[in-house]
């Protein structure tokens, strides 16, 4: 058994688009960027699921991606291949992956780094 919930929302950009969109999220939010790079937080939110703006390199478009945070990377990993995902590329030997669901979004799947993870993740069999 392990557990798994939504633990980030991701608007990536481009380097060249990056402060435009940083400041207009940040805005849009009514939110003060926190400092960072590649990423830069927008804070958390209810639920304790962070908003956080990804520096990409320029030969990647904008896109906004999910982590999913859990507390077994490979069984989540597994679940999520079953129900039509598919490993993209493996960082830190594994401690984490990026993923596609069917239609191609890319999402992540990381050990937790929510603070409520033990109240709000579900547990799969």
């Amino acid at each position: 058994m392990h557990k798994s919930r939504i633990g980030g929302v991701f608007i990536d950009h481009p380097a060249r688009s990056f402060e435009a969109s940083l400041a207009f999220w940040a805005a849009a939010m009514g939110r003060e960027p926190e400092d960072g790079d590649p990423y830069r937080s927008l804070g958390w939110f209810d639920g304790e699921v962070v908003v956080e703006l990804q520096r990409l390199d320029d030969d990647t478009g904008p896109r906004v991606h999910l982590d999913i945070d859990t507390d077994d990377v490979e069984a989540e990993v597994h679940r999520l291949e079953a129900l039509g995902a598919k490993r993209l590329k493996s960082y830190h030997d594994g401690s984490y992956w990026q993923m596609v669901d069917p239609g191609g979004l890319v999402f992540c799947v990381i050990s937790p780094h929510t603070p409520d993870f033990d109240d709000q993740a579900t547990e799969w069999p």
